[in-house]
């Protein structure tokens, strides 16, 4: 099989990147043969070492050169491969070696992702940026004031070099008239990396070194070992003041001890993200004034109630330049859902809005951008509105205007009271006195409330114990599903729960992945009737596709909504009483808003 496998990435026919898809295919089949994460880990970082040590004697051949790989720390274990898998591994570094020398990190450090035991990967949230969204993350660096012929620049969770390896490429650009040696040492005091793992930062320094090999030679000087701390970036001390933090740092809830928390403090409300924590160490290491980070992070900052505390000190330490969301996710990072977006942000308070546009991948090397509009950020924790697509910001700056949400109607937004998880013994196939229907996410639907319970593990009812009457919803509401993607129709799927229905059983239970809009039985001066409308409308999604950075419709974010004013809302009662049908609705609400149907 392997023989012909190596025919395939040998074959001149097939473009470089069909046969490095192959190479990567192969390593992540050869690493799924081991079940233990330790050997697994092993596995992956000694097959990885021999595509590395491949691709540098590539490299060197390029530049008529013996100087030798740098040896992987002694802290690192590497072991045999199989014979076969060898010869990929060389094969496949032969191959990196036809690439330019700023894509190696990606290349490579995508080679050892998905060797990776999942959770190892998911621990470190190991990711490596393509090179079109590294060339752009620069381009938005420098349209943000860096000057990388000047600029000091650190990136706290290096990993393979995906980064390291394009700013010095940037930093040597410049750089005419002066020695080699001169050059060197300019370069080498201005670059810093950290990384955790202590093969991703070896690898790191080896494709620095790779990339720089032809300013090394002519200084007859090695990239010194100390330009990768091997570490965690968030308990270093002392690392000083940069001209631009960049990167993309590692994602994903973590625990803190209690030191750690209070260390953040600043930035954290409830749940720790560990970009969260990067992007608060980012603004820690900048140069006052005239420093710039650059970031590639998910968007869920943006509107999410946990980064309250991240978005005011973004706004009072900095002000946001660029903002470029990834639009095609898909393809982008192996197995990441989340959507994600590039942003600069500048120390410094300038009264300017920031410039939003789309970024789409396009192959390895290319990206195409589209500008979105420009829209200032308000100050301090409030959610973010963004444009997502043209004419948003126009949109934008319309509804801005609007004061009104949810909560100053009277209502209260909340999730639904049951983990279904903790309570599998009272879970119930079958309707009987006593049984509540338990109301999943799927009852919520387009035409409205429909009970039911089709997916895996759902139930229709449960049996609620004494002291557990706390769980039982017993007015009229508006449900609301929890989860909802971009790519879908409608980002808000709203649906009233009749209480008819309720008075029928005597009351429900909601699961957890929805949300409950209700008035705990106080009267409102607006119509539950006409909150759902609203909900429901093309006008309040675009809304919400302008608040909402992940897949999450949190309450928080649904009490975000600007709601029209009172008047205007009962008029609409009037209108829905009168039979309008729902076309003719949606450009009544679009009205309400004062914006039209988009």
């Amino acid at each position: 099989m392997y023989v012909q496998q190596l025919e395939f990435i040998e074959d001149a026919e097939l473009t470089l990147l069909q046969r490095y898809q192959t190479c990567k295919a192969m390593a992540k089949g050869y690493a799924a043969n081991f079940d233990d994460d330790k050997t697994r880990l092993v596995q992956a970082r000694s097959y990885c070492a021999r595509v590395i040590d491949a691709y540098w004697s590539s490299i060197a051949k390029k530049h008529t050169s013996t100087i030798k790989i740098k040896a992987v720390a002694s802290s690192v274990w590497l072991e045999d491969v199989a014979v076969d898998a060898e010869q990929v591994a060389e094969r496949t570094g032969e191959l990196i070696a036809l690439f330019p020398v700023e894509d190696a990190g990606f290349l490579i450090g995508s080679i050892y992702t998905v060797m990776l035991p999942a959770a190892y990967r998911s621990e470190k949230g190991a990711y490596y940026t393509p090179p079109p969204l590294v060339a752009r993350l620069l381009d938005m660096a420098e349209k943000s004031g860096v000057d990388f012929f000047k600029a000091s620049v650190i990136d706290p969770a290096c990993g393979g070099g995906a980064f390291l390896a394009p700013v010095a490429l940037r930093m040597l650009k410049n750089e005419k008239g002066s020695s080699p040696e001169w050059i060197f040492r300019r370069l080498v005091k201005r670059l810093r990396g950290i990384e955790i793992d202590p093969f991703a930062a070896w690898m790191s320094l080896v494709l620095l070194e790779a990339a720089v090999m032809a300013i090394c030679i002519s200084a007859k000087r090695r990239i010194p070992d100390s330009i990768i701390v091997v570490g965690d970036a968030l308990i270093q001390n002392d690392l000083g003041k940069f001209d631009l933090v960049m990167g993309n740092p590692p994602y994903g809830r973590v625990s803190l001890s209690s030191e750690m928390r209070e260390k953040f403090s600043r930035s954290l409300f409830g749940h720790a993200n560990l970009y969260g924590l990067f992007t608060d160490l980012a603004v820690r290491l900048i140069k006052p004034d005239t420093g710039v980070i650059a970031f590639l992070t998910p968007t869920s900052f943006l509107g999410g109630q946990y980064f309250t505390s991240l978005r005011d000190l973004l706004t009072r330490n900095t002000t946001p330049f660029f903002f470029d969301f990834i639009s095609d996710r898909d393809g982008v990072f192996d197995d990441v859902l989340q959507e994600t977006m590039l942003a600069t942000f500048r120390a410094g308070t300038y009264n300017i809005p920031v410039s939003v546009s789309s970024l789409i991948p396009k192959g390895l090397n290319k990206a195409k951008i589209e500008s979105l509009g420009k829209v200032h950020i308000e100050k301090g924790g409030k959610i973010w509105l963004l444009p997502r697509k043209k004419n948003d910001a126009i949109f934008i700056n319309k509804i801005k205007k609007l004061s009104l949400s949810l909560s100053d109607l009277g209502y209260t937004v909340s999730t639904g009271q049951l983990v279904w998880n903790r309570f599998k013994p009272q879970l119930r196939q079958l309707k009987k006195k006593g049984y509540y229907p338990l109301i999943w996410a799927e009852s919520v639907t387009h035409e409205g409330f429909k009970f039911n319970a089709t997916r895996k593990n759902h139930v229709p009812y449960i049996e609620v114990m004494k002291k557990q009457e706390f769980l039982i919803t017993k007015n009229e509401c508006i449900l609301v599903q929890r989860t909802t993607s971009k790519e879908q129709d409608k980002r808000i799927m709203a649906a009233i729960i009749p209480q008819g229905f309720i008075d029928e059983f005597g009351g429900v239970i909601v699961e957890n992945h929805v949300n409950v809009i209700n008035t705990n039985g106080f009267l409102s001066d607006v119509d539950i009737g006409v909150i759902e409308k609203i909900l429901n409308s093309a006008t309040v999604d675009r809304i919400f596709r302008c608040i909402s950075g992940s897949v999450a419709v949190s309450a928080y974010e649904l009490n975000a909504i600007p709601i029209p004013d009172i008047s205007r809302l009962h008029e609409l009662r009037e209108l829905i009483d009168s039979g309008m049908n729902s076309f003719q609705l949606e450009g009544i609400i679009a009205n309400i808003y004062g914006v039209s149907v988009s």
